[in-house]
């Protein structure tokens, strides 16, 4: 099967911020769904071409964007005033999805923070999505934090925002497939700091998601390392326990670190995704 790709600028439409990236995978012919794709933090759209591209072979399109301040995006390198300034790049990845693939059922997908994102955005408004995927969500951090730090995180958040500090993110906590780690540890695109702004509205949208889970009435799909040292999977199970769905799976995966699309036996993450996706509209 002919696979076709796209990529390029996104222009926002729905209001005002920098701007945006987009990638499009489609099937040749008519595509069967269409994955709206948010990726994770320190990451961008294109690290999941291999994915997209297997999709495509189940005639499953994929359309994702780079959020801003993250891989080919404009704006500060993972900062944000208001958590919900995610939510507007969310808006502007879904009328991209309207425009290239009007008609066409769709899911909405996110990877780690962007799980938090997808979350967030679907609670506020479910209309026109048959269900939601994540991929180790971020609801919580897969190691505690010492309160001193957390404490030292909120001072920051109000005097220096923009303050970027040392993440402590390495390849070799993401996957163990020696290619992605090499690639995670080199690509300059994968910044390496965290904005203290961003850590603290991430964690009041966290904190808003898990009190906000009985809400969600989608068809939901959860898949997570249970090794994650980034994520914790106990949260992403506290929330997948919490959700209102009375249509949702649980898919954890023994042994598997943070990426699990990039661990070496990725397919037996990414297939089954396909198959949900295929039975769900």
């Amino acid at each position: 099967m002919a696979i076709r790709h796209d990529e390029g600028k996104l222009a926002r439409k729905l209001g005002p911020g920098p701007g945006l990236y987009f990638n499009t995978t489609f099937p040749e012919g008519a595509p069967r769904a269409v994955v709206a794709l948010l990726h994770g933090y320190a990451d961008y759209g294109a690290r999941y071409a291999h994915v997209t591209d297997a999709w495509a072979a189940r005639g499953i399109a994929t359309v994702s964007i780079d959020l801003r301040g993250h891989g080919h995006a404009e704006g500060v390198r993972v900062f944000c005033e208001h958590f919900e300034e995610f939510l507007d790049d969310a808006k502007e990845l879904t009328r991209l999805v309207g425009e290239r693939a009007p008609d066409v059922p769709r899911i909405l997908f996110g990877h780690s923070f962007g799980g938090l994102v997808a979350t967030s955005y679907v609670l506020a408004d479910p209309a026109g999505w048959r269900g939601l995927v994540l991929s180790s969500p971020f609801f919580g951090l897969g190691l505690p934090v010492p309160a001193v730090k957390l404490f030292a995180g909120k001072i920051a958040s109000r005097i220096a925002p923009k303050l970027g500090q040392p993440s402590g993110l390495h390849g070799r906590d993401m996957t163990h497939d020696p290619e992605h780690v090499r690639k995670y540890d080199s690509d300059p695109l994968i910044f390496k700091n965290v904005t203290p702004r961003w850590f603290t509205e991430s964690a009041s949208a966290q904190t808003r998601a898990l009190a906000r889970a009985g809400a969600l009435t989608l068809p939901l799909y959860v898949v997570a390392g249970l090794a994650d040292k980034v994520a914790s999977p106990a949260e992403a199970r506290r929330f997948f326990d919490a959700a209102g769905s009375t249509d949702k799976t649980w898919s954890g995966r023994e042994g598997l670190f943070h990426e699990t699309l990039n661990e070496l036996e990725w397919r037996t993450v990414a297939d089954p995704i396909a198959d949900w996706i295929l039975a769900h509209v």
